[in-house]
This record gives C-alpha cells, structure tokens and sequence, in this order.
C-alpha cells in the first residue's frame, strides 16, 4: 500500500471516477446531466482534497486501486473548507440538489458512531482489474495501519455486492437507509 502524496491527485481522481461511474449513491449526489461524468471527477476531487487534510489516501501497490479515509472528528471548518464545499456545491452537485443531498448528508451523520472513528470513505478499482483481489488487499493494509490508531472503522456502500466482502473483513451492518436505493452501514470494531 501506498500513501498518496499531492502529485498523485489526478491519477486518484481519474481512477474513482472510473470506478464510481455507474454507482447509484454517487449518482444521486451529482447533477444528471451531459457533464455527469465531470461532476463525478469534480466530487472526487473534492473528496480527495478533504481526505488529504483530514485523513488519508492510499493507492494499491500496483496503483490500481485507490482509497479515500477521513476521521471525521479531526474535520475543522474553515476558509479552505468553506471554499472546497463551494466548488462542490456549484461544480458537482448542482443548485437543485443541494437541499437533497445536505438531507441525505445530516441522515449519514445521525447514523455515524458519535465516538472518533476511521471512515472508509471512496474505496474503487479500476473496472477492468475488479475481482482480482486489488480491492480486498488494499482493504487489508488498510485496516492493519488502522489497528495502530486503535479506532473502529466505519463505511456505508449502495453496493449489495460489495456486503458479501465488508462481512468476511470482519465488518457488521449496524443500519440501512432507504431512499429510492437502500444505503448499507457498516462497522468494524477495534480488534483486541
């Protein structure tokens, strides 16, 4: 696993909106239009500015994978953070969703643990290298570094697949969400 510096920016960007393009809890954040796939880009670069200010972001070994994490208790509103929820606001979401998605966004903070915890924020492969095991290891180094933090990790998926893997990684679904598509929320306990 590798830590990704700054000048990894638009490789990470490049690769989870390539992976993120047909998920349906992205999709309903930005605006559906004929730049759909910019705002996709547009979110994860957002998400990978605040996951480098506040948390962290891995690449596979093989930089074929990517994750974005965020400790949510270590966020601070800022200048900087105003301006990055601005350029999302108008640059990915659209003026029309924004009430939607800022509900959506309060429901997902009820549903979070009140205690610090690590969030699995963005975890996507490259579509053509998925099922090949990328994502599962890059998981695994992932939850090993955390071990060191001693802090439950937590992550919700739109993904029904995906609940199959988040189960064998030792992870339990502590609440679903249902909007228009069920939202999954998964915790893993610190381990002993």
């Amino acid at each position: 696993m590798i830590e990704a510096s700054p000048s990894d920016k638009q490789e990470v960007i490049n690769l989870l909106t390539e992976a993120f393009d047909a998920n349906r809890s992205v999709n309903f954040v930005v605006k559906q239009d004929r730049h759909r796939r910019k705002r996709i880009a547009r979110l994860m670069d957002y998400s990978f500015e605040i996951s480098l200010r506040w948390g962290k972001v891995y690449l596979s070994d093989n930089r074929q994978a990517a994750a974005l994490i965020l400790f949510p208790h270590q966020k601070k509103l800022n200048i900087s953070s105003l301006w990055l929820d601005l350029k999302l606001a108008f640059g990915a979401i659209g003026l029309e969703k924004i009430i939607p998605v800022m509900r959506r966004e309060s429901k997902f903070k009820q549903l979070h643990p009140k205690q610090a915890f690590m969030h699995l924020w963005f975890v996507g492969v490259k579509p053509e290298q998925q099922g090949r095991g990328i994502g599962t290891q890059l998981l695994q180094d992932i939850l090993k570094e955390n071990n060191k933090l001693n802090l439950p990790v937590c992550l919700e998926t739109s993904t029904p697949e995906n609940l199959p893997l988040y189960q064998r990684l030792g992870f339990t679904k502590y609440a679903c969400l249902e909007q228009t598509f069920p939202v999954y929320f998964f915790k893993r306990e610190i381990e002993k």
